[in-house]
């Protein structure tokens, strides 16, 4: 039985220490030469007394900064990684909360770290993977560890803009890592393409395969997915088979005809999610990879990842919304109601998960955790916990679980319930769209539709008149050059919300 992350790391470099494990378009590491530093960093931190502590990596987004998280777990601690392209503001706010009492930097953010007030002890990554490895003191390390200790802290975006640090342990990551490589079917000759920032749990979905299999991993220049066709030739360049994206950055190749130049040769596996990946998008994705596989994900950073898969395997249909399937091995779905009843078949009701994949809360955080991580309402017997995830799915006559909404996302308009996903999934329905958001202004009580794509707003009202009620036709609708996307690529809402719309593009119905 597995107890701890790093022994993915240990069994594969017995077999393959010389095949490459993480790289980027500069350079890259092998299994051997992760499993050295990141036991050298081990030592150095137990060496300086920081034990079962928070250690923050404070790096930019390259293989260096993968060990340095694998050196935090070597030493007996928990990393919380931190990227420079992360607002100031959030900066601080996190380093306040934890209080960390080192700092694993490189050059490039050594003086940014020390520009925001920190005075802890800050240590050079370059610097640190030259120390003497003590086998002895890493030996006692893993003796005392348990597999319910901590390994990371994740801070979420955060629809109110307040952070939330998610903390996981072993067992959840372990449990995660086992049911998503079964469920994608990943092996040796897998080929990551990273597309995800390193500090959201989203990687996890590249970074612990690639230890458990001997994969390999690429990271991706953020650069590229402004340029969607050298983006394609990057897949290409280094024959990468297998992606773990958000929805956005598949429809901005697909959205973008890139394919009408320029297809991805090698990709045989596509897993998507965060966004309903709209279906017009999706069959441009289909046509152009006819021989690959499609699995949408579907789950929570509190429950370590994603927790439930659907492999595409039948044609969809123009309207429908993609399943998201159902749960993997070892996790169960719940469907209640408000009263925390289950709902019927065919109902909505607030998607809860249980099992071994729950992460042990927020850090430092315990009313907001309390919230969420509640007792199993269908069991009065003993202590079962849930957690509330605040999205709200159904089960389709396929009894396939479909994810319909976000609960902030399902209004009440002009008496109606309204779930402004519906308005979304008509709008991306349409053929010259790119991308839509729909927001509900609930001072003016209006329903504001934000689009990208070479469509006159007005064409817009007279399509979606013919599809929804009238009531669910949009008040306002602006046409924007670029959605804007979080740190994550989601679609941000919160800075739609606050958008101050240019009247010379807004259409008031």
């Amino acid at each position: 039985m597995q107890y701890n992350v790093l022994e993915y790391l240990e069994n594969t470099v017995k077999g393959v220490p010389n095949k490459l494990a993480y790289a980027n378009e500069q350079f890259g590491f092998s299994f051997k030469e992760v499993y050295n530093q990141g036991r050298a960093i081990g030592t150095f931190l137990y060496q300086q007394g920081v034990y079962k502590q928070p250690v923050v990596v404070f790096m930019n987004r390259n293989p260096k900064t993968i060990v340095a998280f694998y050196g935090v777990i070597y030493g007996g601690n928990f990393y919380v990684p931190i990227d420079e392209e992360m607002p100031s503001s959030r900066i601080e706010l996190i380093l306040n909360k934890i209080n960390p009492r080192a700092i694993i930097c490189d050059e490039d953010s050594e003086n940014s770290i020390k520009s925001l007030g920190y005075s802890g002890a800050i240590y050079l990554y370059d610097d640190i993977i030259k120390t003497n490895i003590e086998e002895k003191s890493l030996f006692n390390i893993r003796q005392s560890s348990i597999d319910t200790d901590p390994v990371y802290i994740v801070y979420t975006s955060g629809s109110t803009g307040i952070p939330k640090g998610v903390i996981a342990c072993h067992r959840s990551i372990i449990d995660y890592i086992e049911s998503l490589s079964e469920a994608l079917d990943f092996n040796q000759d897998t080929i990551f393409g990273n597309q995800t920032p390193l500090y959201l749990d989203a990687c996890f979905k590249e970074l612990f395969p690639t230890l458990k299999f001997g994969a390999t991993t690429f990271i991706i220049p953020k650069s590229l997915f402004m340029f969607p066709i050298k983006l394609v030739e990057f897949l290409n360049e280094y024959k990468v088979n297998t992606v773990c994206w958000v929805v956005s950055a598949l429809t901005m190749i697909s959205s973008f005809k890139v394919f009408d130049k320029l297809v991805p040769e090698y990709l045989h596996t596509i897993a998507f999610g965060s966004e309903v990946f709209p279906i017009k998008q999706f069959h441009l994705w289909k046509k152009a990879c006819p021989n690959a596989k499609f699995i949408n994900l579907y789950g929570p950073t509190e429950a370590t990842g994603m927790s439930c898969y659907f492999i595409v395997d039948r044609e969809l249909e123009e309207n429908e919304v993609i399943p998201i399937g159902r749960p993997f091995r070892n996790t169960e779905i719940l469907l209640l109601d408000t009263n925390n009843k289950p709902v019927t078949d065919g109902d909505v009701g607030e998607i809860c998960i249980k099992g071994t994949c729950l992460t042990l809360g927020y850090y430092q955080d315990f009313e907001r955790t309390y919230e969420v991580f509640v007792q199993n309402p269908l069991n009065k017997a003993y202590r079962e916990l849930i957690y509330k995830t605040g999205d709200l799915g159904k089960y389709n006559k396929r009894k396939e679980l479909v994810f319909v909404s976000r609960k902030d996302y399902q209004i009440k308009h002009m008496g109606y319930r309204i779930e402004l996903g519906e308005i979304e999934m008509n709008v991306n329905s349409i053929e010259p769209i790119k991308s839509a958001c729909c927001i509900y202004d609930k001072k003016k009580q209006k329903i504001v539709l934000y689009y990208v794509g070479d469509i006159d707003s007005k064409d817009i009202v007279v399509i979606l008149k013919q599809h929804l009620p009238k009531y669910m036709i949009p008040n306002r609708i602006v046409k924007l050059d670029l959605m804007p996307l979080t740190t994550n690529g989601k679609i941000d809402r919160l800075f739609l919300s606050e958008y101050e719309f240019n009247t010379k593009k807004e259409t008031k119905i």
